[in-house]
């Protein structure tokens, strides 16, 4: 079974991509929802994380308190290093044991949707990368909509992200999300490639 995965900058319309797969019955492993989950379903994880951040980072019936965390990693860049290697490992296991039992289940392939594929160098453990790209203006748009942000602070998140430019270099397919009509005909052609290579 091939494992692909599927990633591009905030706002490149991932999301919707991943839906178009989805209905064609391909598998996605949404990382970075499925990360949230983590941290407060995985017994050894949360350890991890109490015993780095202290045990009122949760609140009385275990649930992690996001705001807390974010303003502790978000100001000291060590303890957003130490978070990621705490969170990176649990889901790249929980990820490896979901490929697994849908390898036994005969899927052709699955998809792993990330924002930080490429930044946390994990595309390498992928067999094919995809890439969503789309125009800027575009990008800013969906997230202020999505968000309820204005275009300062879209361009800031955008400016805190890898240069798309530079994300495409990596990339086996690229998925240009500027005209949706384009986007099924361009999942599907991606679709009978990948197929094809089982």
């Amino acid at each position: 079974m091939l494992k692909v995965g599927i990633t591009g900058g905030i706002g490149s319309g991932k999301t919707t991509v991943c839906q178009i797969f989805e209905k064609l019955g391909v598998p996605v492993y949404y990382a970075d929802q499925r990360a949230k989950e983590l941290m407060e379903d995985d017994k050894q994880l949360v350890a991890d994380i109490r015993k780095e951040f202290g045990d009122e980072i949760y609140d009385a019936e275990g649930h992690l308190q996001r705001a807390k965390l974010a303003e502790i990693v978000f100001n000291n860049e060590e303890k957003l290093v130490k978070l990621n290697s705490l969170v990176h490992p649990a889901v790249f296991r929980d990820n490896q044991s979901w490929n697994e039992v849908l390898a036994k289940k005969g899927y052709p392939y699955t998809l792993k949707e990330a924002a930080l594929l490429v930044e946390t160098g994990s595309y390498l453990m992928l067999d094919k990368l995809i890439v969503v790209s789309a125009p800027e203006e575009d990008r800013i748009k969906r997230v202020m909509e999505r968000d309820h942000v204005n275009t300062e602070q879209v361009k800031a998140r955008i400016k805190a992200q890898m240069p798309e430019e530079q994300k495409v270099k990596y990339a086996d397919y690229i998925i240009f999300n500027d005209r949706i009509m384009d986007l099924v005909p361009e999942v599907t052609k991606i679709h009978i490639d990948l197929m094809n290579l089982n």
